[in-house]
């Protein structure tokens, strides 16, 4: 355990919560809480396109959320910094792709071993060769080349929805200019709901449904470990963690539990394991939300994560009511709000991949994580930092500096000593 960062502890977390709670805070964890529920919209689809039935859909993002709101509880409220816990989405198209092929039972045997790995690896204190390996504007690149899709879904509507559009981004900047006491998401959100009362949205649809996640064994094959399990452990060490890592880092945070991150996201891809879910991790647009401008000033910013989290856990039973109450609101309501969110993230994002080294590592990063592109099964957002970091130790070799960083390294183990 010596690896793992030191926090601030959770004996004081609860009262230091009520103190830091502001309306700042309090509304972009609202919001990073609803994108996370309507993120279970991907889970049914890629459930659906791979024949999967729907009970099962159901406990899987049910699962979702309530383990992974639990972790994304303690994680923020002891290190005291926005760290949203969720899962992965490469992962969760990869998850739903391969049942059909191994088994659910053998699939999840193959997710109890990359948790395994991840934990190994965050215990050890490994992430730190693996953030030198990948370096900031690389991994910048690729959070800035995912993230894009959220600034252009929100312009989208524009285009088919040009007046409830163009009211709801207009409610944010006159709120950033005029209503400086009123956070500028709330009064989009209020406005949003209001023109859907206005417009007469249809919620006749919606139903009250309540089940929790559901225990079930994991079973071991090799076949499964190979083109799932292995793949997993790469994206969760390889590209979650140092996604959340560099997104938190860009938004003026000093440092991040590295380590910590990818030591929990582990034992809860464990856990996660025994209940129809395929991984725990530090979740990179939800993490841009709760970090960003919006969330108010930067010690407090750590509260809209646990507001996350409580989300989570408490929507968790009922997502199949929640599911259909968003199922009745216009696609343009959660794509605006979140694009919204995500604004300045993008680009400060934008300006740490352009503006300093590798700059032939960051574009081409930047490039593969904007096209979507799959390899061997495995989406862009991984190959983007495998092949950007790749191409940037071909050219740019220098710029990776290992020298200094060794010498850095062993004046720091003689100080400790």
């Amino acid at each position: 355990m010596k690896h793992i960062e030191k926090g601030a502890g959770l004996a004081t977390a609860p009262r230091d919560f009520l103190r830091d709670l502001n309306a700042d805070n309090l509304s972009a964890g609202v919001v990073a809480g609803i994108f996370g529920l309507s993120a279970g919209v991907i889970h049914i689809s890629a459930g659906t396109a791979a024949g999967l039935p729907q009970e099962f859909t159901l406990l899987w993002v049910i699962s979702y959320l309530m383990i992974n709101g639990l972790f994304g509880l303690f994680l923020p409220a002891y290190y005291r910094l926005p760290l949203p816990m969720a899962n992965s989405i490469p992962g969760a198209l990869l998850f739903a792709a391969v049942i059909p092929l191994v088994g659910l039972n053998e699939a999840l045997g193959a997710t109890l071993i990359a948790g395994a790995i991840a934990l190994v690896v965050g215990l050890a204190g490994w992430m730190s060769l693996v953030m030198r390996l990948i370096p900031m504007p690389i991994v910048m690149g690729m959070v800035a080349g995912i993230l894009l899709k959220f600034g252009t879904n929100m312009v989208m509507p524009l285009q088919n929805a040009l007046v409830p559009a163009t009211i709801m981004i207009l409610s944010f900047f006159f709120a950033a200019r005029y209503l400086r006491r009123v956070p500028p998401l709330v009064v989009t959100l209020l406005v949003g709901v209001g023109y859907m009362a206005l417009s007469g949205a249809d919620f006749s649809s919606v139903t009250f449904t309540f089940k929790l996640p559901e225990f079930i064994m994991p079973a071991f094959t090799l076949e499964a470990f190979l083109a799932y399990g292995l793949p997993l452990a790469l994206i969760l060490v390889g590209m979650e963690t140092p996604a959340g890592v560099g997104l938190v880092k860009g938004m003026g945070y000093k440092s991040a539990p590295a380590n910590a991150i990818t030591a929990l996201g582990g034992f809860g891809t464990m856990v996660s394991a025994f209940f129809n879910l395929h991984s725990t991790c530090i979740a990179a647009p939800m993490t841009g939300i709760c970090s960003g401008p919006e969330a108010g000033s930067h010690d407090k910013r750590w509260v809209a994560a646990v507001i996350v989290g409580i989300i989570f856990v408490t929507a968790a039973p009922f997502y199949g009511f929640v599911f259909s109450l968003i199922e009745a609101m216009p696609s343009y309501f959660i794509a605006i709000v979140a694009g919204l969110a995500l604004l300045r993230v993008i680009g400060s994002a934008m300006h740490m991949t352009f503006s300093g080294k590798h700059e032939v590592g960051a574009m081409f990063s930047f490039l593969i994580a904007v096209s979507g592109i799959q390899i061997l099964g495995i989406g862009s957002s991984f190959w983007a930092l495998v092949l950007g970091a790749g191409l940037s130790l071909l050219v740019e070799f220098r710029d990776f500096d290992f020298s200094r960083e060794s010498r850095g390294s062993q004046g720091e183990t003689a100080t400790a000593r």
